[in-house]
């Protein structure tokens, strides 16, 4: 199949290469088609396996409390695999604990690698199985000790030998040479072609077996970055269970990077993907309203939800993800400016507030500070974070072009608000002249703040519909 290979199968302790550890290592070592090295070993992973992996595999915590640790081996598994491709069915996962197995010994691990799940798709794609079990089933291998490092091997290499017979070994080489070459990153049944994904700048959706998205992310360069998805995978869990369970990618290309943050955005919170944490749906945004007058109490009242009005932000301040993120961030705010618990609605009761019993309160709640000058000084610490109103008179642009894609996106916003991207003439009519409800998302005026306060600095150009209108239509 190639000049010299290493089959290899590990047992471990769990399906987690950064916190699970290694209980059984096998390697046969193949050399000009002839086998010239066989090992196996049990190893004391140092940590106790649980019930359900021993049932699994059929190692018990008795029988590794005598065997070598990992450090003890790993000399002699790097000697098998020098100047050897690595082999082995679902190779990330056997590659990812080696790394991570090693790098705990500050060894780092240089070698090229090869699935035989992605071998058997390319020789068998009639069949829709193409895991250990399938392949034993459906060409009649037997073995007594399946879940066992070397009867796993052994599986490999009567499998290896069959599709051997049956393609010849021309082609079983060059199969094998060709996945070589390409992403041995890439998950076994990952169905779609990372060569067709351009690398341009845009969205890319992961799908697993259903049809509800597993992620979205976005990247200037779209290819790249999947790519560093895969190649993660041995050193984070979290990414590992994503690339465990892709089958599919999809795409869309955009015309700049200000165009794919906002249909992440707005994809993400339609979508709701598994393993999206950030840019979810925000029904549960606080912002604080501060009363003009001084007396009022309390002096700041939470603003939520649907109340959030961007035409009302010149008296609001702080934009928090939850209410108790907003009070966390107003009681620390209170002890560093000494400002009153009572008279900012965080204390009940009358008469001296708590922080001023301890000394950091400068006495509003008991007369010796003015409520006017307490409200000033609260106004001056709260003022960087006052939300900024809208600072144009109707709906702005920003305009994206790609000189690459001669694509060009027009992003349309009114009041921190994103209405509409649109492509030509037709859509941009539509979008000036609609009346759609205004729908604010952090995330959006977040990335506005960004861009509209420095214009120019971006590649796009920034447009006042209120001036420049016909313009813009006419260079379209």
């Amino acid at each position: 199949m190639l000049p010299c290979y290493v089959l290899l199968d590990l047992e471990t302790t769990g399906g987690n290469p950064v916190h699970d550890r290694i209980t059984e290592i096998a390697a046969v070592r193949i050399e000009n088609g002839q086998e010239v090295a066989r090992w196996s070993t049990l190893v004391n992973p140092g940590c106790s396996i649980s019930p359900f992996i021993q049932h699994l595999t059929g190692i018990s915590n008795a029988m590794v409390r005598g065997a070598p640790g990992f450090e003890t081996v790993a000399q002699h598994l790097l000697a098998l695999l020098d100047g050897a491709v690595l082999v082995a069915h679902n190779v990330r996962f056997d590659h990812g604990f080696l790394l991570n197995e090693l790098a705990r010994l500050d060894v780092a691990l240089r070698v090229k690698t090869l699935c035989t799940v992605r071998l058997s798709r390319l020789l068998y794609p009639q069949h829709k199985g193409h895991g250990l079990d399938a392949i034993m089933q459906r060409h009649g291998i037997r073995t007594l000790e399946r879940h066992r490092a070397m009867g796993d091997v052994e599986v490999m290499q009567a499998w290896l030998q069959i599709a051997r017979q049956e393609h010849g070994a021309e082609l079983l080489g060059q199969q094998a040479l060709a996945l070589l070459q390409s992403s041995a990153t890439l998950p076994p049944q990952l169905e779609t072609r990372v060569a067709d994904i351009p690398e341009s700048v845009g969205i890319y959706i992961f799908y697993g077996e259903g049809p509800l998205p597993l992620y979205i992310g976005k990247s200037i360069k779209l290819r790249s970055r999947v790519l560093a998805h895969f190649q993660a995978a041995s050193r984070a869990p979290r990414e590992m269970r994503m690339a465990q369970e892709i089958r599919r990618i999809e795409w869309l290309e955009t015309a700049g990077e200000i165009g794919a943050l906002l249909l992440e955005a707005r994809l993400v919170k339609e979508r709701q993907p598994a393993y999206n944490r950030r840019l979810r749906r925000e029904s549960t945004l606080c912002a604080w309203r501060l009363a003009d007058d001084p007396l009022a109490r309390p002096l700041l009242s939470p603003v939520r939800g649907e109340a959030l009005q961007p035409q009302e932000f010149g008296q609001m301040y702080g934009l928090y993800r939850s209410k108790n993120q907003a009070l966390s961030s107003l009681r620390e705010l209170a002890d560093s400016q000494g400002l009153c618990l009572q008279a900012l609605g965080l204390e009940s009761g009358k008469g001296r507030c708590f922080a001023h019993q301890i000394g950091r309160c400068q006495g509003v709640c008991c007369g010796e500070e003015s409520p006017e000058r307490h409200h000033l000084r609260l106004q001056l610490a709260l003022a960087q974070q006052k939300l900024l109103v809208w600072p144009y008179p109707g709906k702005v642009g920003l305009r994206e072009y790609n000189a690459r894609s001669e694509r060009t996106d027009i992003h349309i916003f009114d009041q921190w608000c994103h209405l509409a991207t649109v492509h030509d003439e037709a859509e941009l009519t539509d979008a000036l002249g609609s009346r759609s409800t205004l729908a604010f998302d952090l995330d959006t005026y977040r990335l506005l703040l960004k861009h509209i306060a420095a214009p120019g600095k971006g590649k796009f150009e920034l447009i006042d519909w209120t001036e420049k209108q016909q313009q813009t239509l006419n260079s379209l």
